[in-house]
């Protein structure tokens, strides 16, 4: 019998190697290639000679299938980023930063189904059955029938999945799984990529719905395969700057709903709690706006968001200006700088520059460029912003102001909350009971805000 021979597979991208080496050559990481067996993966082909395979059955388009019903969680936030519901037969992904709530939200998520009447299981390989009481009793949720159990052997796993009926199933972590089939540790790619694959054919043959939680790695990537983002049917962040309460969802993939939809909650001693208006919660509080500071009317998927912007701009003691910016692209404000400064004719080559969301949001849109310009233009000529006002548009290099779309649902939101101008682009849509203060180019709107006339 030939002996297996062995490869060498880098940890951080895949790549397969002849021999080991202290750096892959692929992705550039150190120390991250690992020896393991050439053993094929479950359900590989074996050569089959002249065997004859079934033909296929092809279908149309038309179908009168009607769709699957989608099950309620009892978590609106996390049904809305799923699109209405959990699909079942459907497998999600979802990832975050250690320590940043992924664990307690898939707790009360399962809880909440679970007290809805829908039959969950929750199965743990990274903690014991008493800390997850210990955390569903601190969240009020010790009651739920929930099925709990902590386990890592991926064979145990399937046979009970396939013998009990689930609706749905809570896997934490997919890294801590491993499957006898393998000679790799968990965690290692093939183990992750034979794990997860088994957990979504499963998913698809017995109907119920995976929520499998993913390991990050310093940059912010899901650990593993990038194979595992494909095989899923939703991948999803937990998202959380230190400091601040606040945690957003966010859908990056979504086979049965829309991409980039958020869902907002805040940590609390009690757990995550729901914010059903985060417009309100990203706004400053204070009565009047303060100079260099400027309301973004944005879109996060389906959901008009509203967020304060800030900027500072302040003399520089040093010789090179510092350039700080937490929350939006550092490209991109470098851009809007540039173009403040060759189009308008505003100086920023001697002076500091700090720019910052507030609440600790990501804004990633463009339409987000004027705003940030109202509001270097407010700090840097000490001219606050009118109080009922909001902004939004896109810059172009040439200086122009440009359209962004969703225009209306913006304005309803502003409208909403108690704002009654807007400054931004000629739209074609009615501002209703706002006031339009448009701008074609950068250098009207520098003109209207330092001499105060909208």
């Amino acid at each position: 019998m030939a002996k297996d021979s062995a490869i060498f597979v880098c940890q951080a991208c895949g790549a397969v190697h002849g021999k080991w080496a202290g750096q892959c050559s692929a992705c550039g990481q150190w120390n991250v290639i690992v020896e393991e067996s050439r053993s094929a993966p479950p359900g590989a082909l074996k050569p089959a000679g002249g065997a004859r395979g079934r033909g296929l059955s092809f279908e149309t388009l038309a179908s009168d299938t009607p769709e699957p019903p989608r099950i309620k969680t009892g978590v609106g936030e996390f049904d809305r980023v799923c699109g209405g519901g959990v699909v079942p037969g459907s497998a999600i992904l979802l990832s975050g930063d250690p320590g940043v709530g992924k664990s307690t939200l898939l707790l009360d998520v399962c809880a909440r189904a679970a007290l809805a009447g829908s039959r969950v299981a929750y199965i743990s390989g990274e903690e014991a059955i008493e800390q997850i009481r210990a955390r569903a009793k601190r969240m009020g949720l010790a009651h739920a029938p929930v099925d709990l159990a902590s386990a890592t052997a991926l064979r145990e796993i399937l046979s009970t999945l396939k013998r009990e009926r689930f609706d749905i199933v809570i896997i934490d972590s997919i890294q801590t799984l491993w499957s006898d089939v393998h000679d790799s540790g968990p965690g290692s790619i093939v183990q992750v990529r034979a794990c997860a694959g088994e957990l979504v054919r499963l998913a698809k043959n017995q109907g119920v719905a995976v929520v499998l939680v993913g390991h990050v790695t310093k940059d912010g990537q899901v650990a593993g395969p990038r194979v595992v983002e494909h095989m899923v049917d939703a991948v999803m962040t937990f998202e959380g700057e230190r400091g601040y309460p606040f945690r957003i969802l966010r859908a990056g993939k979504n086979r049965f709903g829309a991409t980039d939809e958020i869902g907002v909650f805040e940590m609390g001693d009690a757990g995550l709690k729901e914010v059903a208006n985060p417009s309100a919660l990203f706004l400053g509080e204070g009565k009047e706006r303060a100079a260099g500071a400027a309301v973004f009317a944005g879109i996060e998927g389906s959901r008009p968001v509203l967020v304060e912007i800030q900027a500072l701009v302040a003399p520089s003691a040093y010789g090179t200006p510092r350039r700080a910016v937490v929350g939006w692209d550092s490209g991109r404000l470098a851009m809007v700088l540039a173009v403040l400064e060759a189009r308008c004719g505003l100086g920023f080559g001697d002076r500091d520059v700090y720019l910052n969301v507030a609440g600790g949001m990501r804004v990633n849109e463009p339409a987000a460029d004027l705003a940030a310009a109202a509001a270097l233009i407010s700090s840097a000529t000490d001219m606050p912003l009118p109080q009922g006002c909001v902004v939004f548009g896109e810059i172009s290099l040439s200086g122009e102001a440009r359209a962004v779309g969703r225009a209306e649902a913006r304005l309803r939101e502003a409208r909403k909350l108690g704002f009654d101008q807007a400054l931004c682009p000629p739209l074609a849509a009615k501002g209703g009971d706002l006031n339009l203060s448009t701008v074609t180019r950068l250098t009207e709107a520098v003109d209207r805000i330092s001499q105060n006339r909208y």
